[in-house]
Parts: C-alpha cells; structure tokens; sequence
C-alpha cells in the first residue's frame, strides 16, 4: 500500500452553487477513476464528514508514487478541477499526505531532530 497521498479537502457548496458542486463531484470522480485504471494512482476514497461545526465537510484522498502524484498535482486537468470546485465549494485545498508507514518514518524522523531540544 502507498506510503504516500495527495489530501484534496472541501468545505460545504457556495450558496445556489449546489448542483455545480454535485457536477464537480461527478467530474472529479469519473477523473479519479481513469486514473487509477490507467496506473497514474494506486487508488482513492471519497469521504464525507459527519456534520461536526468546523470549515471541512470532506475529502478524497489519493493514494501511490509521489513522484506520479506530484506530476499529477501540476497537471493541467487537475488544476482545472480543483479550480472548478473552489468556485462552487468553500475551502478547497490540496495537500501532500503521509501514510501509513510514510507517517511512521516522517514522525521517526521529528524525534530524532527533536532529541536534543528537551
């Protein structure tokens, strides 16, 4: 499993922009799905949060090589969709993620670089 993810937050759609987020969405997972059929991600999720007051009501998390979603990040179709979102969704954003073992050895390393400050 990858050790390594792209995190693409969202918060609720902008007023009247509903049905704009919903094609998003739709966008953004027939996207998301050829490229996992075509190997460029290992795979994806698509969550929704349980109503909880905060700015996050979901995410989709990739999963695989960081070096293919680094590409992916800076491709032009992506930067299409992530703009379509963020103009009928509140704060879109996009952040590289640590997982599973990749978390492990980033955390391993904090605490040896933080070893000698306590």
């Amino acid at each position: 499993m990858a050790e390594f993810g792209l995190f693409l937050g969202f918060g609720a759609p902008r007023s009247g922009k509903e049905a704009a987020a919903a094609k998003v969405r739709d966008e953004g997972t027939a996207y998301l799905t050829a490229l996992q059929t075509a190997g460029e991600i290992e795979s994806w999720e698509y969550v929704l949060l349980r109503w909880h007051g905060g700015d996050l009501v979901g995410f989709y998390l990739l999963r695989g090589d960081p070096e293919k979603l680094g590409r992916l990040s800076m491709a032009p179709e992506f930067g299409r969709l992530v703009l379509r979102a963020g103009a009928c969704m509140e704060n879109v954003g996009v952040v590289d993620a640590y997982l599973d073992a990749g978390a492990v050895q980033v955390f391993n390393v904090w605490k040896e670089a933080i070893a000698d400050l306590m």
